[in-house]
Parts: C-alpha cells; structure tokens; sequence
C-alpha cells in the first residue's frame, strides 16, 4: 500500500483552511455596515444592476447552486483582487438574471488565491473548490452544505497527490501561474486533472482519477501522460510543436500585445486550459490561453480519444472563438457556461493576469461573451457571435482600476455629485488616471448619478499630451480649504517621476457651479525642517480632510507609503489657520498617528476617512488597508497614543453574524473609502473604491444578531525550498515549521541524501545530483511527513 505524505510548501503557514475565525456578538445590538445602496447610477442609457459591486479584473467563473433552489448560480472568483463574489440566477419579467447577492460569499474561504474551480467530486450535487495552496499545488473544499441549501466548505485535501512509485506518493504540481482543467477527461464520470508542468509549462501533463466507485476518490489519481497529446508549448504566442513537427515554427517577435507588445518581467510561461468537444467527434479538444499573449488558441484533437490526443499544426488555430484573433488580453482564460441564462452554454474569455502593474492595459470591457450560433458536429466546428464586451462588468461602475470616489455638489443645485478617480487605465495607446464626474440628476432622498465625463477637467487630456510623462494613481477629495463656504479640490497623483498632493481652489462662490482655473493649480509644500514633514510623496498616498482637532480649521490625515519618518502610516497634519498660504497650510503634528499596525507590522496602501458611523455625535476614523482589512476606530480623537480598532464590522443576514470585510486579500491593493450621507436620513453610508475599479456601497445602523457559526481553524504542516529549480553547482535553502530530518529520494524512490539532525532551516548541497527531479521529505519528530518536488536542471 502507498504511503501518502502530505505537501504544504514555500509559506510557513500558521494556519490552512481558508475559514478565518469569526467572534460575532450574538446579544444585544451592535454597530455595523450591510451592503446596500441608496443610489441609482446611469450610463448612456443604461442603469446599471450591479453599480455598487465594485468592478471586475481578472474574473473567473463557475457555477453552484447556492440557495438550494436547484437553480444554478454563479461564482466569481477575481484573481487580481482575490475576491469572492456570489450571483444568484432568479427569475425575471422576462426569463431570466444574476442578481448579486453578497450574503453567500462570507460561506468561501477567505484566503484563496491564483485560481478557483467549483466541481461536484463526490456526486452529492453540491460543486465543491478546487484551488491553488502555495507551491502550486491543488487543495480541495468539501461542500457540507447547510440546512437552508447554502454551501459551508471543510477542507478535504490539502493537497493532491499521485502514485510516483509503489510506496510514495507525491503532489499534482500546476505551477502557481497554470490554471488546470478539472475535468472528466476519460468519460468514466470522475474528475481528472490537466495542466502544463509546473516547471516550464511545455508539456501537458494528464491526471486520471483511478478510484473504483462511480465518483472521485481525492486519494486515487495517477498520472497517465506527462506528455499528453505529444504536443510541446513553443516560447512564442500561439506557437506549438506537435508529434511529428521536427522543431517550433520560425521565432517571431512578441504580439500585438495590448500595451508597449515588449515582454513583461511579472509574466511567466502560464496557460489557461480549457477541454471541450468542438467538432463533435466525441474526443476533447483544448482551449489554451497563454500568459503575454492576446490570443486563445484551438487546438483540435485528432487522435483515437480525449486520453490518447493528438495535435497537428493543421488543428491549430489562433483564429479563435472568431475570423479576427482575440486581441484585447494579456492573458486570456475560457469559460464554457450559460451566461445570458437561456439555456445554452456560452463561452466567455476573461483576462487572468495577477497583476496590471507591468502591463498597464484597460481592465474595463474584457470579459467577452460569445454566444453559440452553430453546435457544429459530424467534423464541423462550432460559431459563434460575440454578445457582450464586458459580461458584468458593463453592469458596474467600473473604472478600469483602483477607483477612489469623493462626494460633493459640484454643480449648485443642493444636490451631492460624486468624482471617482482612477488608478490608470489605458485610453488611445496611452496608460494614465482621470476623474469620472457623475452628476446627481435625482432629488434630494433618492440620488441618481448620470455619468456626464471620463475626464472631468481634462487632467487625463492633457497629461497625455507629454507621452514621456506619467499621470497615476489619483485619489481624491473636495473640500473647503479656504473657508468661503465653495467646495475645492484636492487630488494626490503620481506624475512624471514624483507624487505631489495638488489643490484647485474654487473659482466660483458658495452655492454656485464649481468652476476649477487649471493656471491655479498648486501643491502642497512641507513645512518640516531638514526635509522632514513631506506630503504624499508616493504614489497611491491618499488623503483625508477632517478638523482633527476641533480648532474650525480642516486638518488633514494622510495615508501614506512613506519609509521615511518614520515608516508606512497614517499622519497628522495640522492646519496652520489664517494668513497662511494654502500651499503652506499644513504642517507635520504626528507622524505615525494612531499607531495602527496589524500584528506589528505596518500597513501598506493605507486609506481613510471620518464620519460619525455609529451615530453616538463622536467622529470615527476608517482605514483600508492594501491587503484589504477594514479597520474601525470608534471615536478616534479621545484614544491613546495606539488606536484601538475592530474589523468585525460587516452583517450577514444569512448568518446572522458580523464579519470582517471580504473585499480581498493581498499587499499592495489599492482601495479608497469616503462617506456621504447621500439620501438625507442624517446617516452617513461607506462608500469603498477598490483595486477591480468599482466602488462598493454600504449602509450604517445598528443590528441585532441571532446567531454564530463555531471559529474554524485547521492546523498546518508547512515545508519551503529554495531556489526550485537550482543548478547542481547550488545549494538550496530547507525550511520547516517545526524541527524535522530530512531526506532527499529521486524517481525510483531511492535515497540520495540524509540528514537525520532535527532542524528548522539547513542547507542541502546538490553538488554531484544528476539533472533530474527530485522529492524533498521532511519528518517532524512525531512523525507527520511533508515532502515536496526539487528540479534540478
């Protein structure tokens, strides 16, 4: 019988499962936030469904029931964000439409990342998860489902593994950039899995589940093929080698890649697969979608089945899902399901980077839907028309990345507009912020914003005319620095090659239409000695305008990325008051302010604002973060030197329960809250701006909850290696949670290294290995084993 070790690698996790513990108070009533909206937001002519969802990047779909009303809904899953988001399917006047409905997102565990999958493993009827765990291996959810139908998820596998030999097992490795198929792949009805290799992302490498019942054993996967179809994924874009084909077709430069069309140093060798039968001769063909690349290639499988592929040059097409090669992609990933909820599948092509930083592209209108016009079948293949150029996403307030909203009338009629700004999007060839200017056509109860420009003021126009420069990561905000009673505005904005936080004083009087003379625009100046004091020197750093302290004069709290003095944190400054000039107002009272830390560290991306949320008179203090955590200081001016915060602020009517945020998670997001009280009712809502371009609307008051679900928490095993790959000539790094001995085992199984000394960290010498893969295993003193793969090339 094989002995199965358990793999968990690179991160010394404290903990695995994705559930983070929640402590919600179950008595009495308590402060928080809900999703909601009071507003109506209009495009065109359009109002949008979903306009306070918060936008789209790099989506991926699958689907689960998750009411229990056996409809099918839809799970999105936002890589870029990593974001869970939750859509059910409900009826319409005509047919019928995804609703957003949030309360079923907290159900997902909170730390997912890279890739999600939703398949049904244990013929339940329930979809469970398949996603990646660091080191790109795959772990598996099981779906426990609850007594109201929703889905509860319990960690099943931290790790799939195969049969290397009769007496190891070792891990399905898809890389962290690869997005496997899960799939079944040989008609047997349970799911297999196929991936390029994680150590080049050449080949594809085929998993069959072996089990012997009807439904797949997590425990039971062999690897049929580390070289299915005899087909090799060349370097250029939409190039492969297939069996027979003596070398790659003729290298070409890289393109039409949206963007500069150079290579990127954040992109990797990835691949989106995708199997599905298109010609209808009862065998699997691949959709690939390559990282750098604009294209999604088919290619058509000619051999004798899905398990025994075979590829030729002939069968491979760019020309994909249309006549005119899909270019609007760094790195495409198909979805093959009913999108427009009528029946038929769709196929939908999403983007699926990790990150825009490099690339700088437009992530607004991406997600293309196309539907079915021909099945294809008896050796034809299917057509198809392209129905949407942003699914979802054209439902949203979407400004391309990293929107940062700010309220105020603009125009003089009493009413409150709305200005989002934007990290960047790219618009004629050309990557840089703006301000959207959506103004407030409503009354002064029900608000509804119509968009009137992209470009409010003409900064992204005008920036644009110097291409050398650089016009990024606007965050903004109106207020009254010069007290005659006209709102100005304030913008932080990377340009060129430095931060600087602007101001354009209001021309016109109070009551009247904002006017904003461009010759007037200035910054803010520090007032420190020695170079100390600097304000918003980075890009992102994000400002909030509040009498701090109570002097009638607008002080400002800053968040900023700063390493300076003394390091990443929110800052005081104080307003100078009258006979200052307004370059000069502000001046340095606290720069670590509040002491906000997260376990110690600082926060990165910091973001806030004040409002009195909880309505007790007393200003409170929010913060986002970039690893997106909502943090909330109750009464922030009489609290010590170190603020005291809560994150539980957000209610699940489903549970009952308050939750942290599930915005995301990551490090350097980019995220903007403000408050407004936009109907009137004399309560602010949240408004938060996030990384995927929209902004996210809530509303305050006080609920009363029910009950709570029990913390889950599940220990981990944890094992790192690095380099991986290493050349023979290295050495690499072992690290463990615990201390263990370590062996080193090639492919047969046999021993090549030893070192029986328990330690956390050693150093492994690979001088004298042959080239080869291997299998790190490293034993704790109680026995638990975690093993991981080592390439040396």
């Amino acid at each position: 019988m094989a002995r199965r070790v358990s793999l968990l690698v690179f991160l010394l996790l404290a903990w695995v499962g994705g559930v983070t513990p929640v402590h919600a108070q179950t008595t009495g009533t308590r402060f928080g936030f809900e999703f909601g909206s009071v507003a109506k937001l209009v495009q065109g002519t359009d109002t949008l469904t979903h306009a306070w969802v918060g936008g789209l990047n790099a989506p991926q779909f699958s689907n689960i029931d998750l009411n229990g009303d056996g409809q099918l809904d839809l799970y999105v899953f936002d890589r870029e964000a990593s974001r869970s988001y939750t859509f059910l399917n409900v009826a319409a006047a005509t047919g019928r439409h995804w609703e957003y409905a949030p309360v079923y997102e907290n159900a997902f565990p909170t730390d997912l990342t890279s890739w999600v999958t939703l398949r049904d493993y244990d013929c339940d009827g329930r979809a469970d998860i398949f996603t990646y765990v660091e080191g790109g291996n795959i772990r598996v959810f099981h779906n426990e489902g609850s007594a109201g139908g929703s889905p509860r998820f319990a960690l099943a596998s931290g790790e799939l593994d195969f049969a290397l030999t009769s007496t190891l097992n070792v891990n399905i490795n898809s890389g962290y950039y690869n997005v496997p198929a899960v799939q079944d792949v040989n008609g047997d009805g349970r799911l297999d899995i196929l991936t390029y290799d994680f150590s080049s992302s050449t080949n594809l490498e085929l998993y069959l589940n072996t089990g012997t019942g009807p439904c797949t054993d997590l425990g039971s996967f062999r690897q049929a093929s580390n070289y299915w179809g005899q087909l090799s994924a060349c370097a250029d874009c939409a190039m492969y080698q297939p069996n027979g084909v003596a070398q790659c077709q003729a290298k070409r430069v890289m393109g039409p890649v949206p963007g500069d069309g150079t290579a990127k140093i954040l992109h990797s060798m990835g691949h989106n697969v995708l199997l599905v039968d298109l010609n209808g001769d009862g065998v699997l063909d691949l959709l690939d979608g390559r990282d750098n690349c604009p294209q999604l290639s088919r290619l058509l499988n000619t051999g004798s089945s899905s398990t025994a592929a075979s590829f030729t040059l002939a069968g491979i097409s760019s020309a994909f899902p249309l006549a005119t090669p899909l270019a609007t992609s760094v790195y495409p990933a198909p979805y093959s399901f009913d999108a427009d909820l009528d029946g038929v599948a769709d196929l939908v092509i999403a983007p699926n980077q990790i990150t825009n930083q490099d690339d700088r592209v437009s992530m607004r209108r991406t997600v293309r839907q196309y539907r079915l016009t021909s099945s294809g079948g008896a050796g034809a293949l299917p057509t198809y028309s392209q129905v949407s150029d942003g699914f979802l996403q054209n439902d949203m307030l979407d400004v391309s990345e990293g929107a940062a909203p700010t309220f105020g009338d603009l125009d003089g009629d009493g009413l409150t507009d709305m200005l989002v700004g934007s990290q960047g999007d790219l618009v004629n060839g050309y990557y840089r912020s703006s301000i959207y200017y959506y103004r407030n056509v409503g009354t002064a109860r029900r608000p509804v914003f119509r968009l009137v420009t992209d470009d409010y003021l003409g900064l992204a126009a005008t920036a644009a005319l110097t291409p050398t420069s650089r016009f990024e990561s606007l965050r903004l905000a109106l207020v009254d620095l010069n007290r005659d009673g006209a709102l100005d505005l304030v913008y932080s904005v990377y340009a060129g090659s430095s931060n600087r936080l602007h101001f354009r004083l209001n021309q016109a009087g109070a009551g009247q239409a904002a006017v904003f003379n461009a010759a007037a625009d200035d910054y803010f100046r520090p007032q420190g000695s020695g170079g100390t004091g600097a304000i918003a020197t980075y890009a992102g750093d994000t400002p909030c305008f509040f009498d701090v302290d109570g002097d009638g004069y607008v002080d400002l709290l800053l968040g900023t990325n700063d390493t300076s003095e003394p390091g990443s944190s929110l800052r005081y400054y104080r307003n100078q008051g009258a006979g200052v000039a307004t370059n000069s107002l502000f001046v340095l009272a606290n720069n670590d302010y509040g002491q906000l830390r997260n376990n110690g560290a600082r926060l990165i991306n910091l973001a806030p604002t004040v409002a009195d949320f909880d309505s007790d008179g007393r200003p409170d203090l929010l913060t986002v973060s970039g690893a997106g955590t909502v943090r909330f200081y109750s009464d922030f001016r009489t609290q010590g030197a170190a603020f005291t915060e809560r994150t539980d602020l957000f209610y699940n009517k489903l549970t009952s329960s308050y939750h942290a945020a599930q915005l995301g998670h990551g490090t350097l997001l980019h995220y903007a809250p403000t408050a407004a009280d936009l109907n009137q009712d004399g309560t602010p809502e949240l408004y938060i701006g996030t990384e995927t371009g929209g902004i996210v609307s809530y509303l305050t008051g006080r609920q009363t909850p029910l009950a709570t679900e029990p913390p889950v928490t599940i220990p981990a095993v944890a094992l790192g290696v690095y380099p991986n790959p290493a050349n023979p000539t290295d050495a690499v790094t072992v690290e463990t949670a615990q201390l263990t001995s370590l062996r080193l085992l090639d492919l047969t199984g046999r021993l090549v290294r030893q070192d029986a000394t328990p330690r956390r960290t050693r150093t492994l010498d690979l001088r004298g290995l042959a080239p080869s893969l291997y299998v790190v295993q490293a034993t704790t003193e109680t026995g638990t084993t975690a093993t991981q793969k080592l390439l040396v090339k």
